[in-house]
């Protein structure tokens, strides 16, 4: 399964079901008011961040009706720490939707910045924390390749984040300290520049970590395991929206590889988990990799720990449903 792109700020992208590749955020359990040290857990009240447990934070959800902080999820569950020895999609792992789209980063273009944003952390904080899948919206800008979160199929300086080289040599250096581990990145591409992609990804050092296209199950066979992977170094892969560069670059073509679940509102709606219009059905047996998407079409910051909560839960049941599964 691919993951749940979460993003921090309000949009989720959530993986679900058994047969794709991403995990997402553990879910709340139990109360209690008795703790602390350490050994406070997910949902148990708290006064100061060294009250909970490892990979939690103490906050507060207002949207949930809370009046006081409790300790919340704040890194995921690295799915290959439960159970080892499994094909790659097999297991479920978290995704950031427009990962780059970041409360407060600088504007690079010169002009003050409209657009939403999705992210409250850095991309290299989203790995540490747990994120394992990167949905980056590439363009060609100002004579190179920039990340925009934009429209028209066009980046404008008021849309612009910044060249896309900053935030893959951002994986790189994860990739680099921490060898047994993978990266999905899955690019709304908007590149014209020829081979611009593959300089792109060369330039940042990418390319001797890249799971070849060759080597990737075409009629829905299981993925090799996560430690042959690992192994082999094959340590990213990398999917993008447009089908020629498969050919031409050889980056796997998105939908070729990957269903999907639609994005925005359409996705949060309790009971239902229709495809992507780009996507095969959801219960189509021609590809192992499946991408839920949960987060609402407009992010709003203070809803999001709300969305990551129970109703993404009761959503993952929905999309296995519709995957065909029981």
């Amino acid at each position: 399964m691919l993951a749940c792109s979460a993003d921090h700020h309000g949009l989720c992208r959530a993986t679900a079901i058994g047969y794709l590749f991403l995990l997402l955020f553990s879910f709340f359990i139990s109360i209690s008011t008795s703790c602390s040290n350490g050994n406070c857990q997910v949902l148990d009240l708290c006064s100061q961040a060294t009250d909970c447990g490892p990979g939690l934070y103490c906050g507060n959800c207002p949207a949930l009706g809370k009046t006081q902080p409790f300790c919340n999820r704040g890194q995921a569950t690295i799915p290959t720490s439960v159970i080892g020895g499994l094909p790659f999609n097999k297991y479920s792992w978290l995704v950031t939707h427009n990962s780059f789209s970041i409360v407060d980063a600088p504007s690079l273009s010169g002009v003050q910045r409209l657009t939403f944003y999705n992210q409250e952390d850095t991309v290299t904080n989203q790995l540490m924390n747990g994120v394992r899948g990167l949905m980056l919206d590439m363009y060609d800008f100002d004579g190179d390749i920039w990340l925009c979160h934009s429209f028209r199929g066009q980046c404008f300086n008021f849309t612009a984040f910044q060249p896309a080289i900053n935030t893959l040599r951002e994986v790189e250096a994860f990739l680099s300290q921490n060898p047994t581990e993978i990266v999905t990145i899955i690019i709304e591409d908007y590149v014209h520049t020829p081979k611009g992609l593959t300089k792109l990804f060369t330039n940042a050092g990418l390319d001797k970590y890249w799971f070849p296209v060759t080597k990737m199950p075409k009629k829905g066979e299981d993925w090799p395991t996560f430690n042959e992977m690992v192994q082999a170094n094959h340590r990213l892969l990398v999917f993008t929206s447009v089908a020629s560069k498969e050919a031409e670059e050889g980056i796997a073509y998105q939908w070729k590889y990957i269903l999907e679940n639609e994005a925005g509102d359409p996705g949060v709606k309790p009971g239902s988990c229709p495809n992507r219009k780009e996507s095969r059905p959801l219960n189509s047996k021609s590809a192992s990799l499946f991408l839920m998407n949960y987060f609402p079409t407009y992010p709003v910051e203070d809803e999001a720990c709300k969305e990551h909560s129970a109703p993404l839960a009761d959503m993952i049941g929905t999309c296995y449903k519709a995957a065909g599964e029981e």
